[in-house]
């Protein structure tokens, strides 16, 4: 019997109370909420399934409440309630978005809480939407021969599309209930069309982006080229495939597009940053533009074993996020990736791993990070001098391999602080440089590594600021 259904029975049945670290009790539902609705918690601890039958709320009917005990371990959480799907998750008292909980307590902590609306039996619809003019419903009914479904497509149209006769980049995304529209996310939005629109006002061309609806239940399916023993999975490459020679012809065929693979890129979060990889590197000549932001590598050892027996077959740009705040092993993941990628005879210069102290698996932090990974991606597309969030831009490690001269150069936004790690793949600290009151601009750092005493292999250099770390790897002849 599955671990979190043993503790759900436990915990029904009084025997587990004693070792919960957190009893949640939800006092006050809203009067409409349908008699024979669950109401389920879903949240950073359990992948954020919102109909988990191992995370349906008991009911008390004789004290008007519903209860759940987490279990011992679960550490800080962000959640919300749903009544079964993302389409009925809670709301303000009018049916509007709401932002995650979030609590961090102690064990043995009892939460009372209450659900103040649902954002789909709320009489204005739910709430108001956040999409921008420019962006529209291309059709919520786009065929997936591949798996015999229909999905909604969104469309994001440069502002002044209709002025002009440009033809553009195109940008796929994943998860498109997320990119554009905080009434039809379940955890918040990315703002792709507030940040493309501000950028566009001070001076970028623009792109356009076509973003892809998760298929609810099937998203693990559809997401992972492979399966993993505990979550199943692995039909990415059917999905994949309907992106290449179902949506992509039809885009190019009724917008006004750069249809090549320098022009074409495909990004995406968590499992759609996996899949985002996946599709690059199969798809070589189809797609340009790899950005993965928070990627599931840990799905399956695949996805390294991929890039490494199909190799480079076409340049591409590759840009990777990742909070450190999501982990040491996912930190680690992304950077065993672009070792993988370098191995596999991808140019260092063309692939760019970002790490964030701050960062969080979140749609906030990538919706904050969005601007500079398409700056960076598209940047040959790109006049714009937007005041994106990175500090470091242009982290440059050469040459790779070396024997033993090393040069890092980057380019600081802010005046500041600069501290350079060298360490090795356990990380044990080999040397530290320190650059103290650094100017706006471009900067080089040199390493003499011939008196380090080191042995051939891998390493990594690190530049660190206040605000964020970004980590260069290389080898040493």
């Amino acid at each position: 019997m599955p671990k979190a259904i043993l503790f759900l029975l436990l915990n029904l049945f009084g025997l587990f109370n004693l070792t919960a670290q957190l009893t949640i009790i939800v006092d006050a539902i809203p009067a409409n909420t349908p008699e024979n609705d669950p109401i389920h918690i879903a949240g950073s601890f359990q992948g954020w399934e919102p109909g988990s039958a191992a995370y349906q709320l008991a009911e008390d009917t004789t004290e008007n409440r519903f209860h759940l005990d987490l279990p011992s371990g679960t550490g800080d959480i962000e959640f919300k309630f749903t009544r079964g799907s993302w389409e009925k998750v809670e709301g303000d008292e009018n049916g509007n978005f709401v932002p995650n909980r979030f609590y961090s307590g102690n064990e043995g902590d009892t939460l009372y809480l209450q659900i103040l609306g649902w954002e789909d039996l709320d009489g204005n619809g739910g709430g108001q939407s956040t999409a921008a003019d420019n962006v529209q419903i291309l059709t919520d009914s786009f065929y997936m021969p591949q798996f015999n479904e229909y999905r909604r497509v969104w469309l994001y149209l440069p502002p002044d599309y209709h002025d002009t006769n440009v033809d553009y980049p195109v940008l796929y995304m994943h998860d498109g209930q997320n990119v554009f529209d905080a009434l039809t996310s379940f955890v918040g939005e990315w703002e792709v069309d507030e940040t493309l629109n501000a950028l566009h006002a001070q001076g970028d061309p623009g792109i356009i982006v076509v973003a892809i609806d998760n298929g609810g239940a099937s998203r693990i399916e559809e997401y992972t080229p492979w399966p993993n023993p505990t979550y199943g999975g692995g039909q990415g490459a059917a999905y994949v495939e309907f992106i290449v020679q179902e949506l992509k012809p039809f885009i190019d065929e009724n917008y006004r597009t750069l249809a090549d693979q320098q022009h074409t890129g495909i990004m995406g979060s968590s499992l759609g940053g996996l899949i985002s990889t996946f599709a690059g590197i199969e798809y070589q000549h189809v797609f340009g533009k790899i950005g993965a932001f928070s990627p599931s590598y840990w799905f399956s050892s695949e996805a390294y074993n991929h890039v490494s027996n199909t190799g480079m077959q076409n340049d591409l740009r590759i840009y990777q996020l990742m909070g450190t705040l999501e982990g040491d092993e996912h930190v680690q993941n992304m950077l065993n990736m672009e070792e993988t990628m370098i191995s596999a005879g991808f140019p260092d210069a063309e692939i760019l791993s970002v790490e964030k102290s701050d960062g969080q698996h979140s749609e906030w932090f990538w919706a904050r990070e969005f601007g500079d990974a398409y700056l960076w991606l598209f940047q040959q597309n790109s006049t714009s001098n937007f005041d994106v969030n990175s500090v470091l831009n242009g982290v440059h490690c050469f040459p790779n391999p070396t024997d033993g001269a090393l040069s890092l150069s980057f380019y600081l936004k802010n005046a500041g602080f600069v501290q350079v790690d060298l360490t090795d793949t356990t990380g044990q600290l080999i040397k530290t440089i320190y650059g103290n009151s650094l100017q706006n601009g471009n900067h080089e750092f040199h390493f003499n590594l011939d008196s380090s005493g080191l042995s051939p292999g891998v390493y990594f250099c690190t530049i660190r600021t206040r605000e964020e770390q970004v980590s260069k790897r290389f080898i040493l002849k």
